[in-house]
């Protein structure tokens, strides 16, 4: 049976693993289990920037997602990034990544979020109708990055 909770420091291994998947998908990012373990400590860590959701099958971790909290000055409210979604790809497409999606929503409603804006690949056409079936509406902002040397 499949359940979704808060993630803890002990998943942390597991959460890698699964961003190891999604980071090699990614034409923007690269795999970095050092950099991806800081994140997550962080982000658990310190529940004011945000929570991690895992998607489990017994101890097993199957799916991730992070909501990353920040202030809209557009809607004068609290907001959500949506950010990591990721499902094992042996779990897909049995309504795994809705579940994970699903319960990341409500915790964004319940956590007083009016809006999650979320990135992914322009060429992901399955990602972006996944996300159009949970409600979710292509924008017109584009992103930009302005990189810092490590």
């Amino acid at each position: 049976m499949l359940h979704v909770r808060e993630a803890t420091i002990n998943d942390i291994p597991q959460l890698c693993d699964l961003l190891t998947i999604l980071f090699t998908q990614e034409a923007d990012f690269q795999p970095d289990s050092v950099k991806q373990s800081q994140g997550l400590h962080q982000i658990i860590e310190h529940p004011e920037i945000g929570r991690i959701l895992v998607l489990h099958n017994g101890s097993t971790i199957i799916g991730m997602v992070n909501l990353l909290f920040t202030i809209s000055t557009a809607v004068g409210r609290r907001v959500a990034i949506l950010e990591d979604m990721i499902v094992h790809p042996d779990w897909r497409g049995g309504g795994a990544g809705s579940t994970l999606l699903q319960e990341a929503i409500a915790f964004a409603q319940a956590s007083g979020c009016s809006r999650i804006t979320l990135l992914t690949d322009r060429v992901n056409e399955s990602a972006i109708r996944f996300y159009q079936r949970h409600g979710f509406t292509l924008s017109d902002m584009i992103p930009l990055r302005l990189l810092f040397p490590e």
